[in-house]
């Protein structure tokens, strides 16, 4: 049996899975006796609490879609186990495929990983990385609001350039990457081609629809889903694409 996929992982899982249940529900209890306790109505909490079931779903469909992207190299159940607790797919992604590759493992997120060094150090990167905040967070919180709060009271422009300009920042590296991101040549859609190009223009035109949809339509709720469904919807058009050309095209790789 494959030691990513063993019995031992899925007990972990599993656990971990219930233990993060078990939380949400203490503090669920909690909070709704809380509620009744200061005089909220059962009928505004309830409410309450179907609204919040129901946003969650979009977060949900994005931490699937990380899920099934780290799965190929590291199994189902260490993504599952990562996700389950804290993580996004702007992290959990780059941090296991820079720990992949500073091991010198070809493909990185793309080759199967067999090796149980390599898998070890992409889960400890992904986990320290993670834990980090919640460990600085609550000795430093007040510290940084108070810095944060004097920056913005004296040049509110400036913090929202600063803001903006790490967001695109973050978004410029996964741009480059499916345009120029060089990969392993004989591992096939590891570098930019066709397929990266296709994925990137797909999302970023169904993002526009959904943002405009919002803004026009005043459709809140399309905001919430943008993401994951730009994501879900450029993978089936990749999907398609690769069906419909021929594979000198599809496969065609300038940065491979």
């Amino acid at each position: 049996m494959d030691f990513k996929t063993s019995t031992f992982m899925y007990v972990l899982g599993g656990l971990v899975a219930l233990f993060v249940i078990a939380q949400s529900l203490f503090f669920l209890i909690r909070a709704y006796k809380q509620g009744k306790k200061i005089g909220l109505s059962e009928k505004t909490m309830k409410k309450t609490i179907v609204s919040s079931s129901l946003f969650s779903i979009a977060p949900s469909i994005a931490i699937l879609a990380t899920i099934l992207t780290l799965s190929g190299a590291l199994g189902i159940v260490l993504p599952w186990i990562r996700l389950t607790v804290i993580g996004n797919i702007t992290y959990e992604v780059p941090a296991a495929e820079s720990a992949l590759e500073a091991l010198g493992i070809v493909g990185g997120l793309s080759a199967d990983v067999t090796d149980k060094t390599a898998f070890s150090a992409a889960a400890w990167v992904m986990t320290l990385g993670s834990v980090m905040p919640l460990v600085i967070v609550p000795f430093a919180v007040k510290f940084i609001q108070k810095k944060i709060g004097k920056a913005v009271h004296k040049n509110g422009a400036w913090a929202d350039a600063m803001s903006s300009a790490a967001f695109v920042g973050l978004i410029s590296a996964f741009v480059g990457r499916a345009i120029l991101g060089s990969g392993d040549a004989n591992t096939l859609g590891d570098g930019a081609g066709v397929m990266s190009v296709i994925a990137l223009v797909t999302s970023m035109i169904f993002m526009y629809i959904f943002m405009k949809i919002t803004q026009k339509k005043n459709v809140a709720w399309i905001e919430t889903f943008a993401m994951p469904l730009s994501l879900f919807i450029a993978l089936a058009v990749v999907i398609l694409f690769n069906e419909v050309l021929p594979p000198t095209i599809a496969n065609f790789e300038w940065r491979g």
